[in-house]
């Protein structure tokens, strides 16, 4: 068996772990600048390979967009989401991904979910409602809830717009005209809303960088190149284990609590990796 989307899949996972920590220490940064930021220095260390694969990007030039687009709302979503309620309940519920993929899987009749994997996504789905529950006694946090889920819908539009796309794409150029897109859109939205475009002090500055080097080109570089390999359901699987990563970094960074049903939550997520691993790190015969 090949080992390279199983490891991929796991080191991207633990960068985008990361993701939630670096963007609650970028505040007082707003969250629409603080994403927009972090996609164009993302976008900016990619320009290279953009350049380089233009040619292969053509005839893929209209997914591109669409892929930054869904970028855009992916982030601008998720990541005010971050303000509105904790740590574990937004990344729990942005990691809705796999059961929206599973459904429309279903529909597609294209990268179907086998039955040890949809028992795997029942079991994610117990745990994450565990975790998310946590935090809903608030309007705000119900907002925010509604917010992550938004951000969860449209990371699985992308992962279905790459997925087409199989073993023959070129992932850095892919991403890099993805995160130029969903810059410009993210930064141009904060603009409408009349936000200034700035950072205000120094150690934010460098936690929307570290935000572009380890979850953005590291963790989503991975992620997407897994799925050259393997289903989009397999990576929305592997990616239920974020809410665990987070929640605990949450807890050691930033001095979140974690009670009981936090970390039973945690632990029925686990549970359901473990479930879907063997499948999730088989390579698709789609791909």
């Amino acid at each position: 068996m090949n080992r390279r989307p199983t490891l991929a899949l796991s080191l991207g996972v633990f960068a985008i772990s990361f993701a939630a920590i670096f963007f609650r220490e970028t505040s007082p940064t707003h969250p629409l600048v603080a994403a927009g930021l972090r996609l164009a220095i993302a976008a900016a260390l990619l320009s290279p390979f953009v350049w380089r694969g233009r040619a292969a990007l053509r005839p893929l030039r209209g997914d591109a967009l669409l892929g930054g687009a869904l970028y855009a709302l992916h982030f601008g979503s998720w990541v005010t989401s971050l303000t509105l309620t904790s740590v574990a309940a937004s990344v729990t519920l942005v990691t809705a991904t796999p059961l929206l993929l599973a459904l429309v899987a279903s529909f597609t009749r294209r990268d179907r979910p086998s039955k040890r994997q949809w028992v795997a996504i029942g079991i994610a789905m117990l745990g994450l409602s565990i975790l998310g529950g946590v935090d809903l006694d608030s309007p705000s946090a119900l907002a925010g809830d509604a917010l992550a889920l938004l951000g969860a819908a449209a990371m699985a539009g992308y992962l279905l717009v790459v997925r087409r796309h199989g073993a023959h794409l070129d992932v850095l150029a892919f991403s890099g005209v993805s995160c130029a897109v969903g810059a410009a859109l993210l930064l141009s939205a904060a603009l409408a809303f009349g936000v200034a475009i700035e950072v205000p002090t120094t150690e934010a500055w460098i936690y929307i960088v570290l935000a572009a080097l380890i979850p953005q080109i590291l963790g989503h570089g991975m992620l997407t190149w897994a799925l050259r390999h393997v289903s989009p359901t397999a990576v929305g699987l592997a990616t239920v284990v974020e809410p665990v990563g987070a929640t605990l970094l949450a807890w050691a960074w930033l001095g979140e609590s974690v009670g009981l049903w936090v970390m039973v939550g945690c632990a029925i997520t686990l549970t359901a990796v473990l479930v879907s691993y063997p499948r999730a790190a088989k390579v698709s015969s789609g791909a």
